[in-house]
Formats: C-alpha cells, structure tokens, sequence
C-alpha cells in the first residue's frame, strides 16, 4: 500500500533541490546585468539610457517566446527542453562578456530573454504533474525561496567579479557574465540526463507509487471544463487573461523593492559591502514568508486571502516607505513589503492548474507568467520616466504601490469568477 506523505517526500527530494538550484542560476543570471552595469557603461561609452533601454529588451524577448516554449516543453519533455533553454541562455550570457557596443547589447539582451522564455512557467507546469493539487502551493513558494537566496547572495557575488578585473585579460565586468552563463551550460547538460519528464517515467518510483500518483492526478483532472487541456483556449480563457493583469502588479513591485532599498541601506552611512550584506536582511524574510503563507494556504480550499492579503500589506508598506522619515522604519517597512510582493505569488500559481491541464495548462500558465512579466519592462522604462518627470521620489513608489494593490483587486475578481463557475473555490 502507497504511503502519501511518503511517496510525496521522496518526489520532493528528487525533484525541488535540482529545481530551486536551476532557479538560483537563472535569477542570479537575471541579475548580473545590474552588476555589469557599474562598469560595462563608461568601458563601452554607451548612456545609462541606452543601457537601461538594452537590460529591458530582455523582458520583450521573454514576452514572444514564453507561450511558444512551454507548449514545446509539453511536447518534447522538461529534460531535454529545460537542458536547451539554460544551454541557450549560458551561451548568450558568455557571449554578453564580448559585448563591443550597444547595438550588439540590444541584441544579445533580447535573445537572452528569447533564450530564457519558459523556464519559470515550465517549473510551474512540471509540478501539476508531478503533484497532487493539496502540494502544489508549498512546492512553488519551497522553488522561489531560492529566488530569495539569489537575492541574498547575488550582491557578494556581483561585487567580487567585478573584483577580478584583470584576471586573464578580461574586465570585471566580462567577469560578471563569463562567471554566470557558464554554470547555466553546465547545468544545462546535467538536467538531460537526470531530470525525468513524468512520474510514468520515473525509474526512482515503484509501479505501485507510478499508479496512485496517476489515479490521484487523473481523479482531480475529471471534473475540469471539456477544453482544460486545449492549448489556444487557454490563451483566449477570460480567467487567464485577467490573472495576466493582476500578474503585472508583482514585478512591478518587486522593481520598486529594489529600485528603493539600497538608497535607505546608504542612508545608514555604511559602506558599499556593509550595504550589500544589510540587503540580505529582506530576503531572509521574503523565505520565510514564502514557507508559512503557501503552507497555510495549502490547508484550505478557499484561496484568495493568502494572495491579496499579502498583496495589500506589500502595497501599504511600499508607501510607507516614502513616507516616513526615519531610515530604520524605512527599512522596516521595506522588508514587511518584500514579503507581502513574494508571499502570495506562489498560491497565485497555484490557481491555473484548477480549471487547466495537458496542454492548455501549459500556455495558460506560460502566457500569465509572459504577461506579467512585462511589468518589468514598464518599472524599468516608466518609475525612472516619472522620477525624472517630477523630481520626486514618493511618486514612482506610490505608482508602484497602487499597481500591487491593483493586482490584490484583479485577484479577487478572479477568485469570484472561478467561484461563479464552479470550479474547486478560491
């Protein structure tokens, strides 16, 4: 007889530690251009404009490629797909360290976020099958903790690269990208051969467990609409569609986190390190949220609180935090806010696999993730463009702060809407 919290531990096992690892490679290969930047400007004589115009194009590359991939990794296997997307992505990032202008970083940055497309969505498919719905909640926010521990870790790493300028005739800054992409390749070769791309494929399972895993997905499936797995209706389905706006508040605000933080750390007169090593603070709380909200949310059918409670806390802190004096409850309310922005994401991704499956599931979750994601090209193109408009800065993390409070709103019309149709209540 199959033990479910059992066979449930031996997949988490199996499958989170490799994942939350890929997922560090990514986020940290996500944030090495901040790093670059200290450097690669003035060594290439471009503007901070035309800078900040190449780092966003990532986001437009993203954007066109997202759907397109999860529905290539439905079809080919999350082996030999994620093994292509961090093989592709490592290969662009090496090749950024060779950067000679900036039409050639406009190019690479676009093709890397081509090359990256599907691997966030991906993760988030791979789990609806490979865990039962009563999981999926803890399992993605136990995946973006390492998110958080890219953060905590990305501000040492970026600072000693840059360090090693010189080293074997290459600047600090080609450092950056030659020490980040190379990993991704590595890694890359390793998931062809030890990811598996179903429970059915799974040689660490016995038949036994094969067969109550299968039951179990199947029993929680059979009471979906007849076109859950189709692929194009998903991308047409009115809750998908609305949960891709509410997406959009999340990036955003965690932009404005991190548009916000350092200036508060360096309003302590610390130094650049003590800086860095203050800024690991957040994070270790944005983990520890992403443990407790997901895990009580996991207990109950009912959904939308842990989402837009989080969300409303995130969206009073932002603001808050310009609008206090003092740099220590500035700081405070910064760290409440990481928490809120992060917290209630990984219950929202849980709620695509509750009215899609198969295929449909697949670009459901790719097109939300794609969409919303365009709201890092907004934060890195309009919260300057409004700073820069009035001089102010209340006013960008106020625009931030309303976005996230906006998403908190958009997420309890979908949770009606689902209601409403009598899919499992949000």
């Amino acid at each position: 007889m199959v033990q479910e919290k059992e066979l449930i531990s031996k997949i988490v096992w199996r499958l989170m530690p490799f994942l939350g690892i890929l997922y560090l490679i990514a986020y940290i290969d996500r944030q090495n251009v901040s790093y670059a930047k200290l450097e690669m400007v003035d060594a290439l004589g471009i503007s901070e404009y035309a800078y900040g115009l190449g780092a966003s194009l990532f986001f437009i590359g993203y954007f066109l490629f997202e759907v397109p991939s999860n529905l290539f990794l439905n079809r080919f296997g999350a082996s030999r797909w994620f093994a292509r997307i961090m093989i592709t992505w490592g290969i662009v990032t090496i090749a950024l360290a060779y950067t000679q202008n900036a039409t050639m970083f406009y190019i690479l940055r676009f093709l890397l976020g081509v090359a990256e497309a599907g691997f966030f969505p991906g993760v988030l498919f791979l789990l609806t099958l490979w865990f039962p719905k009563d999981y999926r909640g803890r399992m993605v926010g136990l995946f973006m903790i390492f998110s958080a521990l890219a953060n905590a870790v990305g501000a040492p790493i970026g600072g000693m690269l840059l360090d090693l300028d010189g080293l074997l005739g290459h600047a600090g800054w080609q450092w950056v990208f030659l020490a980040t992409g190379v990993p991704a390749v590595v890694a890359g070769i390793v998931t062809f051969f030890y990811l598996d791309d179903t429970p059915e494929q799974a040689k660490f399972l016995s038949e036994d467990e094969k067969r109550w895993l299968h039951d179990r997905l199947a029993r929680e499936n059979s009471g979906m609409e007849e076109h859950a797995d189709n692929g194009f209706k998903a991308l047409v389905n009115p809750r998908v569609l609305l949960m891709a706006l509410c997406y959009v508040g999340f990036p955003l605000a965690a932009y404005g986190l991190s548009y916000w933080l350092p200036t508060i750390v360096k309003g302590f007169g610390v130094s650049n390190t003590v800086n860095g090593f203050i800024n690991i603070i957040p994070w270790l709380v944005v983990a520890l949220a992403l443990w407790l909200v997901p895990n009580a949310a996991d207990r109950t059918e009912r959904k939308t609180l842990y989402i837009v409670a989080p969300a409303f806390i995130g969206a009073v802190c932002l603001a808050l935090s310009v609008l206090v004096t003092s740099p220590v409850l500035q700081f405070t309310f910064l760290c409440i806010a990481a928490a809120g922005i992060f917290a209630g994401q990984p219950v929202f991704w849980s709620l695509p696999s509750r009215f899609l499956k198969g295929a449909g599931a697949a670009a459901g979750i790719a097109a939300i993730n794609s969409v919303g994601n365009l709201g890092g090209f907004v934060a890195q193109n309009v919260v300057p463009w409004i700073k820069d408009s009035t001089g102010s800065d209340i006013l960008p993390m106020m625009f931030l702060a309303v976005c996230l409070a906006t998403a908190g709103i958009l997420v309890i019309i979908v949770g009606r809407m689902m209601a409403a149709r009598q899919v499992a209540p949000a």
